[in-house]
């Protein structure tokens, strides 16, 4: 095609095959609910934290060891690992334009963000469990 009929593209030919646009919602939903999650468990857990205080540590191990307690903190932790990594994920997309760098930076962000996520949840265990 020469150079004087590209300019007569339609713009939607020009944007077919950069890929499809069907993901985004979903992640955009997600994130969503993460958020509106992490508001209830947030204040869960900072009135939890306050029960807290003037406690000694066998006071707070058995606020811990408690079933609820123990869930909601563990959920609590997850869920603020998984938006912070849904978050961090949008960053990267918008702002590094190099793609190895990218990619790098989105399996750095997965790996960190489960590993403290797993330690958290394994820390909450062993002081639930007075390990």
């Amino acid at each position: 095609m020469s150079a004087n009929n590209k300019h007569l593209r339609n713009p939607l030919k020009t944007a077919r095959g950069l890929g499809s646009a069907k993901d985004g919602t979903h992640h955009f939903v997600v994130q969503r609910i993460t958020a509106i999650a992490l508001i209830a468990l947030t204040l869960y857990v900072l009135g939890l934290i306050v029960s807290w205080i003037g406690g000694d540590y066998a006071s707070v191990r058995a606020s811990v060891a408690h079933p609820c307690n123990a869930v909601l903190l563990s959920a609590f932790v997850v869920a603020m690992f998984w938006h912070a990594k849904l978050g961090l994920q949008v960053v990267i997309e918008d702002y590094v334009h190099t793609p190895g760098l990218a990619i790098a930076s989105q399996l750095a962000v997965v790996f960190v963000c489960v590993l403290a996520a797993l330690a958290s949840v394994l820390a909450i265990i062993r002081i639930a469990l007075g390990a």
